[in-house]
């Protein structure tokens, strides 16, 4: 019998449409019925009688907790999340209702390596003080700073730090990287060191986060962090949210004790209009876009239909997908 997948991702535009009509075709070539049930704003009703219909949820950042699970039929045994970040779903009240919850590792890698790159170099070269330069009429020289031959940190080495990693070494960089688990063939491959914190913090040019966020995780960029960074360093964050303590970042750009930064995540989203971090002319500022470029989205949708088929066929899910027992 045809397996259904809802996906509450997305809202209706040309970008969207199509690619909810690629993932339908590609989902029915898999022996999937695939539809598109579009959440804005998120209906909570709406979204339990869908997947009361539906064998599998693609489930964007809202939270799945308790109220959702106790109410699901035993009809649908898994929610994929689209993107990697589980911190809004509830883990252990998806198990006691054996709800199955997995995430589209490593899909939308490039995107968000190439956002993370894009900061580190805006950053280091000042381009949101230059365009301020250029609306004043006033032609004043700043100088950067360049990123080859420099030291980069990467934390949290998993799929997107490896990207990034890749795409650093066209600049010859030299990278450390921090990480609980060590993959030690993609760090050789990579010619990639691991390190600890403290010599991330104190002796690298530029250094980006990549880890998930967690209790343990939580402000872990903090203002004993940033004060260990070189006078020239800069930072960036394409991960989550309250990784980066924005409070202490915001003391640190303002008072010029690191060159610059890149947020791509905050701690309210959206971010508020009135938010002194837009004061920063050294803060390079995008809405959470790191991962929303076709091929990431494409990569995305392509993937949550492969683990709704392996899941129904009884394969095994590939490491890091899935989330829960």
């Amino acid at each position: 019998m045809m397996k259904r997948l809802v996906s509450f991702f997305g809202e209706h535009n040309e970008v969207f449409d199509r690619l909810n009509g690629e993932a339908k075709e590609y989902a029915a070539s898999k022996g999937i019925e695939y539809v598109w049930s579009i959440q804005k704003p998120f209906d909570r009703e709406n979204v339990i009688a869908e997947l009361n219909r539906s064998d599998a949820g693609l489930i964007d950042v809202e939270p799945y907790n308790e109220e959702i699970f106790s109410r699901m039929d035993p009809r649908c045994r898994l929610l994929i999340r689209f993107g990697v970040g589980f911190d809004a779903v509830d883990l252990e009240a998806a198990s006691r209702h054996g709800i199955s919850i997995t995430r589209t590792t490593g899909a939308n890698c490039t995107g968000v390596a190439e956002m993370a790159l894009l900061h580190i170099l805006a950053a280091r070269r000042q381009l949101f003080i230059n365009r301020g330069v250029i609306e004043s009429g006033v032609w004043e020289k700043n100088i950067g700073r360049e990123l080859r031959l420099k030291k980069v940190g990467i934390l949290g080495f998993g799929a997107v730090g490896r990207s990034l990693a890749r795409l650093l070494q066209g600049f010859e960089c030299e990278i450390l990287a921090y990480d609980t688990f060590k993959n030690e063939e993609a760090a050789k491959e990579l010619n990639v060191r691991f390190a600890d914190l403290d010599e991330i913090f104190t002796t690298c040019d530029a250094i980006s986060v990549h880890l998930p966020y967690l209790p343990e995780t939580h402000h872990l960029v903090d203002a004993h962090r940033l004060g260990q960074m070189k006078k020239e360093a800069v930072i960036t964050c394409t991960a989550r949210g309250n990784i980066v303590d924005e409070d202490a970042l915001y003391d640190a750009l303002k008072e010029g004790k690191i060159l610059g930064a890149g947020l791509d995540v905050f701690s309210k989203e959206p971010l508020n209009a009135d938010s002194r971090l837009l004061e920063l002319p050294n803060l390079i500022l995008t809405p959470h876009v790191a991962s929303q470029t076709y091929e990431s989205l494409w990569n995305i949708y392509k993937k949550a239909i492969d683990i709704c088929s392996d899941f129904y066929e009884g394969k095994e899910l590939g490491r890091g997908d899935l989330l829960n027992p």
